[in-house]
């Protein structure tokens, strides 16, 4: 690459609308929900809304902690193996990977008292809550069109002075079209680089490579990495051991990191021929490579009770609030290129790269709503069962605006995106534990999530808008997850341990469909095989 990421941030302090923009994409991208949390939480399949009495309560029900009559201290270690499955039309192509991390560390502190509240209880924590850890390539053959005939549909009606370097239409010097315009950075990069071109003497129309009689193929590349983490400060009472209430505030901190190659290769391309300066039929083939990073700190309130009527039942509700996310955004994107003319044989070859780009955002992530209810079986079996809805839709963006550290206005596009995009996700969780013996415990649980992506967005002809010079994006479909896990108990000391197996699927596409033509695409299917492990005292 020609630049490292984020040597010359001074340039793009400020950014023109043609870059400096979060999409609905972009959105979706870091709010995932997932299972993680203490061995028995996971084990159990995160049924924890009315049962409470663990660590990780305090990311679920803050009500839990009432449950509590001993202090608590514990943490969390969790080894992934990853395997990452991608279908196209020329086969299957198979990854892997493994990480080990450091899921979790909590305090419980319970503070005895007399009256009507019987204890009060408070705690600490630290929780990796998202883990965007994926990767994946494919390759489809016989495309139907190219990602440059896409760039030159939108493009059409812009003077192509304006996506020069030097002088602009209106005579200006030393002109740089990303920082000195609000042209979309994907049509000012594809233009340098020859991917799309005028035809004939025209200024404001533009032709894609793909032509009658194109032949071509693709071949794409994802490397996603990076993190959501929460800091919690909970508080929570215990009336008469039967309402028990809990609020807590979450400190966010994330990172996402995404790269990306997109690669076409086409015989009986439309390219241009620098010794007629006319557009011919040749060969053309180019890679654009992509590189985001997005950092944000943000904080959530929860609330949550737990009522035990009888000493059998427990019934649990929890609301989370949005996350209220500060983000930042940096990247940059480049196009290696290369054409050969049929009649003249000689092969241009061009390399050419975007300005870095660095500007903030806002995002209010989804509204969450829980209820759950669980029974206790004599006196060694727990059976719990809960529910909960996130509202993807009521996510919202604000963006920079233009000459501004400090002003954020709504980014309306980018809302109603949301809207049109994406539906409220539905999660079941249903979670078992046996006692054999006073210190062995066996455990099960399974979790499954609705997806969140709209049937109307899905398929393979809705045209789906991203932000920047990344046009690809993957949607995921229903996820499961199937947990098994043990428990031994000595004294104040206990150790638990946790299999879950997590199914994802989704459909990745290399950029959206346009034109009533598919484009390149892929079924996925990522399978996670986790080991967690919990240790801890009570005391």
């Amino acid at each position: 690459m020609k630049q490292t990421l984020l040597t010359a941030l001074g340039l793009a302090l400020l950014l023109p609308a043609g870059a400096a923009a979060q999409s609905a994409v972009d959105a979706y991208n870091i709010t995932p929900t997932q299972l993680r949390g203490t061995a028995r939480f996971i084990s159990m399949g995160g049924a924890f809304t009315s049962l409470g009495g663990d660590i990780s309560s305090m990311t679920q029900n803050p009500a839990g902690l009432g449950i509590y009559r001993k202090s608590d201290i514990g943490l969390t270690f969790d080894v992934s193996i990853r395997n990452y499955k991608t279908d196209t039309n020329y086969g299957s192509i198979k990854e892997n990977q493994t990480k080990a991390i450091f899921d979790n560390i909590g305090y419980v502190g319970v503070i005895p008292l007399s009256g009507a509240m019987s204890n009060l209880s408070w705690g600490v924590s630290y929780n990796r809550i998202n883990s965007f850890e994926r990767r994946f390539n494919g390759y489809n053959t016989q495309t139907e069109t190219s990602l440059s005939n896409y760039i030159a549909s939108y493009t059409q009606g812009v003077n192509s002075s304006e996506l020069l370097f030097g002088h602009d239409s209106n005579g200006n010097i030393n002109y740089n079209p990303y920082l000195d315009s609000d042209n979309d950075w994907l049509s000012i990069l594809a233009y340098n680089s020859m991917m799309i071109n005028n035809p004939l003497s025209s200024n404001t129309e533009y032709a894609g490579l793909y032509q009658n009689g194109t032949v071509g193929d693709a071949m794409y590349e994802v490397r996603e990495s990076g993190f959501t983490d929460e800091y919690n400060i909970d508080f929570a009472g215990n009336f008469n051991d039967v309402v028990f209430w809990g609020l807590g505030v979450g400190i966010v901190d994330m990172e996402y990191n995404r790269q990306t190659n997109y690669s076409e290769s086409m015989s009986g391309a439309l390219v241009y021929n620098e010794g007629t300066d006319m557009l011919a039929s040749g060969n053309a083939g180019f890679n654009l490579y992509n590189i985001k990073r997005t950092t944000g700190t943000g904080a959530n309130i929860k609330f949550g009770l737990i009522v035990r009527p009888i000493e059998a039942l427990r019934i649990g509700v929890a609301v989370h609030t949005p996350t209220w996310l500060h983000l930042s955004h940096q990247g940059y994107g480049e196009v290696d290129a290369n054409y050969t003319p049929d009649k003249s044989q000689k092969t241009t070859e061009i390399s050419e790269y975007t300005d870095e780009y660095n500007y903030s955002s806002r995002l209010n992530t989804p509204w969450r709503f829980m209820i759950g209810a669980s029974t206790v079986i004599g006196s060694r079996a727990i059976l719990s069962l809960d529910y909960e809805r996130v509202a993807y839709p009521d996510m919202k963006m604000k963006y920079q605006a233009y000459g501004s550290y400090n002003n954020f206005v709504e980014d309306k596009q980018g809302n109603a995106d949301i809207k049109s995009y994406f539906k409220a996700a539905n999660i079941i969780r249903v979670g078992a534990e046996y006692r054999i013996t006073p210190s062995f415990s066996v455990r099960a649980g399974y979790n499954f999530q609705t997806s969140n992506v709209r049937d109307s967005a899905s398929g393979d002809y809705a045209e789906i808008y991203t932000a920047g010079t990344d046009p690809s994006y993957s949607f995921n479909k229903d996820t499961q997850n199937i947990c098994l896990g043990i428990g031994y108990r000595y004294q104040a000391w206990y150790i638990d341990l946790a299999y879950q197996h997590t199914n994802i699927k989704s459909t990745y596409h290399a950029y959206t469909p346009f034109g009533g033509m598919k484009t390149p695409s892929a079924e996925r299917s990522d399978n996670y095989n986790n080991i967690v492990l919990s240790t801890g005292f009570r005391f």
